[in-house]
């Protein structure tokens, strides 16, 4: 019988003698020393497999660590190396950015404003670059007023006072985009509530400015565009980096409170303006008939005027030249004179000249008397009553 010790078979160890020792080397452990109490040879077990397990996934071989190592876990050059490709990896994961055709990016190095990068895959360093993606093309909506998608019956935001004192229910869509990523980020907290607020006051302001007859009819469209350009305007002068596409002027309305009087109101303008353009057109004709009235008149005295003044020049110069014909030769001109003022006075007279050397004798006893028949028959007839 062999002595092995307290657990047997111990003369056999290192090779010495027949059969040798078969048991595994976890299982190879040296006598227990004096005063140590007994050991639970699973728990060993467990713990010296967990132990080379760990040794192969570091690099170590199945069995016994390399000489002059220990028995705990070592990092080789193939270990390190796959950890330096992953935190590699993981970097360029975290650093490398996909930023679409809609969409810029603003790229900001230790917090300060760096770079605006376009569509495509940009570099970003981490954690030295940090990035923000906004979308610049898409178009935005905001509503204002009581006619506004969404917006309840109630909203008061639309309800306007015009220069001629009458309130108006405006209810208008704004429509933007963002121009510039970085001056969005950086100067305005809340883009929504700025254009918000700025399209309502600058409505206010134009609304303010007009009569409640143009804004319901015909400057609809005008309205629209001044607005559009005044809330440009404004938000250039705060830096936003936001642009207006356009404004919809969707209603235009007296509230519902006073809407029949307003109608009311309507048509009896409505009557007056066409009264005022009858009267108009009258006085216009009265207007030109007058004139061309007082041009026929004015025209006829200047013609009237202008004979008056040839014929008096006229016969200032036949006065000259009988004046001249008489110095020259009194006697003939003196009968001329005569004979001429004698043609035209008795020029139109019905007259009969009896010479009494031919007409019979003296006074005329040798002519027959007759009665004028072709005369009477001229002249006017009798009355019927005294015929």
């Amino acid at each position: 019988m062999a002595n092995g010790g307290p657990w047997g078979g111990g003369g056999n160890r290192g090779g010495n003698g027949g059969g040798g020792d078969d048991r595994r080397p976890e299982d190879r452990r040296p006598p227990r020393r004096p005063g140590e109490g007994p050991q639970i040879p699973e728990i060993d077990r467990i713990v010296s497999r967990g132990r080379e397990q760990l040794r192969v996934l570091m690099g170590g071989r199945n069995g016994a660590p390399p000489p002059g190592r220990g028995d705990g876990p070592r990092m080789t050059r193939g270990t390190l190396g796959l950890i330096g490709l992953g935190a590699v990896a993981l970097w360029l994961f975290v650093s490398v950015y996909q930023v679409d055709q809609s969409e810029q990016s603003v790229e900001l190095f230790l917090g300060s404003y760096s770079n605006t990068a376009g569509p495509g895959l940009n570099f970003a360093p981490w954690p030295f670059v940090t990035y923000d993606v906004v979308n610049t093309t898409t178009e935005r909506n905001e509503a204002i007023g009581a006619s506004a998608a969404g917006a309840a019956a109630e909203d008061d935001a639309g309800l306007m006072l015009t220069t001629d004192a009458n309130i108006v229910n405006i209810g208008f869509q704004v429509v933007w985009n963002v121009s510039d990523p970085a001056k969005l980020l950086f100067n305005i907290s809340d883009p929504e509530l700025t254009v918000r607020a700025v399209s309502e006051s600058v409505m206010r302001e134009i609304i303010a400015a007009s009569n409640l007859s143009p804004i319901l009819n015909r400057d609809r469209g005008i309205i629209a565009d001044t607005a559009r350009d005044r809330i440009q305007t404004t938000l250039d002068a705060y830096d936003s980096g936001i642009n207006i596409v356009r404004v919809n002027l969707a209603q235009a309305e007296p509230p519902a409170e006073v809407v029949d009087a307003f109608r009311a109101v309507q048509a009896a303008e409505q009557q007056r303006d066409t009264l005022e353009r009858q009267a108009d057109a009258y006085a216009n004709r009265v207007l030109a008939e007058s004139r061309g009235q007082a041009a026929q008149i004015l025209e006829g005295a200047e013609a009237y005027r202008a004979q008056t003044v040839n014929d008096a020049e006229g016969q200032a110069s036949r006065f000259s030249a009988v004046l001249d014909a008489y110095r020259s030769a009194e006697d003939v001109t003196r009968e001329r004179i005569y004979l001429e003022t004698m043609e035209r006075v008795l020029g139109d007279v019905d007259k009969i000249v009896l010479d009494p050397t031919v007409a019979g004798g003296e006074g005329g006893q040798g002519v027959v008397p007759f009665l004028p028949l072709d005369q009477l028959m001229r002249g006017p007839a009798a009355p019927a009553g005294n015929a």
